[in-house]
Formats: structure tokens, C-alpha cells, sequence
């Protein structure tokens, strides 16, 4: 298992790698053009790296901490907020919040683009569901517990699903009905870049639901989750901040 941890601690490294070179471009695209729906953009490339950065800490917890209760789901959890936040972290529960957020944000940026403003009834129920996954993510929590861990990549994969499907439509009608060619390449690529998100937290259910019948973790399926992740933001940065943007 120790193997398992360091191998999805070096891929991982690599994922956060090229994010952040991404969200470099992003940066200085804002800088430069000053535009609202940039820093959107950069801001949830922000929460999404960071969730990376807590997956990737949890395996240095437990490969390097020597915490007993890090690494040994047997022990019960000692009742410190120590403990309380590297057990949180250790089993991916902070990446969920910061993932949570990221896919909130871009419920805002996708308004912003397609929309002239908010539906209050959607909004309503996008808040709600958000502030569920996110407290559901941190409070319901058990250590060892497999299905408990299940049923919150299942509330993350929802709400993904829930915001950029629409957002995949929505790109994708605008891709159909454009001439632009320019443009026309930009919407594709948004349009795929809501496929690869949502497949981020579906791919990580799987593996979860592995676990359940007895495998060990670090399924395929798990690397295809970060992998994702990277389309994703390759997707968004050709998309948003494409060559001839005003953005």
C-alpha cells in the first residue's frame, strides 16, 4: 500500500506541476487585460489546485508523518482539532471543500458568460447544495468508514454534474450556431472542458466503490480523475483564454 501512496504522490506532483503553469498563464492574462471573468476563472483554478495540493498532502501524512491514526484506519480518532484536521485531510475530506468551491464559482462564471443574470429559484437550490456537499464533506465523517467516503464523492460528483452539464450545453449550442471560427474552436473547447470535469469526480467515485468490493485504491480510475483535471483546465485556458480573446 505504502508503494501505492508514493506512486500517487509523484503523479500527483506532476498534476500540480503543470496546473500551476496553467494558472501562471492565467494570471498574467488577468494582468493584463484586467477582466472581471478572468479572475473568475483563475480563482477556480486556484480552489482546484489547491484540492490537488491536499491530496497530495495526505499521502505525505501518511507516508512520512509516523501519526498512528494517520495511516491506521484501526485506531479510533483521537478527539484533537489536530487530529480532527489531519484526519480530514488525510482522507480527502478538505479536498472535497475546496473541490466544492471551485465547482460553485464556476456556477457564477458560467451565469456570467451565457446567461443576463441569475435564475433565483437556481440559484437558491446551487447554494444549498453546495453548503450540503461542502458540511456533509467535513461534519459526516468516520474514520475507515469506505461507504460514508462514498456517498460524499457521490454529493461531489452531483453537484459537478449539476453545473457544468448546462454549461456543456450551453457551449456546445454555441458552437453549433456560430461562424466564427475563432470562437467556434473556443466554445468546442469549453464544451469539452465540462466532460473532463465532470468525469474528475464520477472517476474517483468508481475507485471508492472498488474499495467497497475489496479493492485496495489507486485504481486506474483514480489517476484518470487527475487526469481529468488537466483537460479540464487545458479545455478552460483554450476556451476563455484563447489567442484573439478580449478577455
Amino acid at each position: 500500500m505504502a508503494e501505492l501512496q508514493f506512486v500517487g504522490m509523484v503523479f500527483e506532483s506532476v498534476i500540480i506541476v503543470i496546473a500551476f503553469i496553467f494558472l501562471v498563464m492565467i494570471l498574467m492574462r488577468y494582468y493584463e487585460k484586467k477582466h472581471q471573468l478572468t479572475f473568475y476563472l483563475f480563482v477556480i483554478f486556484l480552489f482546484y489546485i489547491i484540492a490537488i495540493i491536499f491530496s497530495w498532502l495526505s499521502k505525505i501524512l501518511v507516508l512520512y508523518s509516523g501519526i498512528d491514526y494517520v495511516y491506521n484506519s484501526v485506531i479510533p480518532d483521537p478527539n484533537t482539532p489536530i487530529s480532527w484536521v489531519l484526519l480530514r485531510i488525510t482522507d480527502f475530506r478538505l479536498s472535497f471543500v475546496f473541490l466544492t468551491i471551485a465547482i460553485y464559482l464556476s456556477y457564477i462564471l458560467k451565469v456570467n458568460i451565457f446567461e443576463k443574470g441569475y435564475n433565483k429559484g437556481e440559484r437558491i437550490i446551487v447554494i444549498i447544495y453546495f453548503l450540503f456537499t461542502a458540511l456533509f464533506s467535513l461534519i459526516i465523517y468516520q474514520r475507515g468508514n469506505t461507504l460514508i467516503d462514498a456517498f460524499a464523492f457521490l454529493f461531489v460528483f452531483i453537484f459537478m454534474a449539476m453545473i457544468y452539464f448546462p454549461f456543456f450545453v450551453r457551449s456546445y449550442q454555441s458552437f453549433k450556431s456560430t461562424g466564427d471560427k475563432v470562437f467556434k474552436k473556443a466554445f468546442l473547447s469549453l464544451a469539452l472542458m465540462s466532460i473532463f470535469y465532470i468525469l474528475v469526480p464520477l472517476n474517483f467515485l468508481i475507485d471508492r466503490i472498488l474499495i467497497l468490493l475489496g479493492g485496495v485504491g489507486f485504481s486506474p480510475f483514480y489517476f484518470l480523475a487527475w487526469i481529468f483535471v488537466i483537460l479540464g483546465i487545458i479545455g478552460a485556458y483554450f476556451g476563455y483564454i484563447r489567442p484573439k480573446s478580449k478577455q
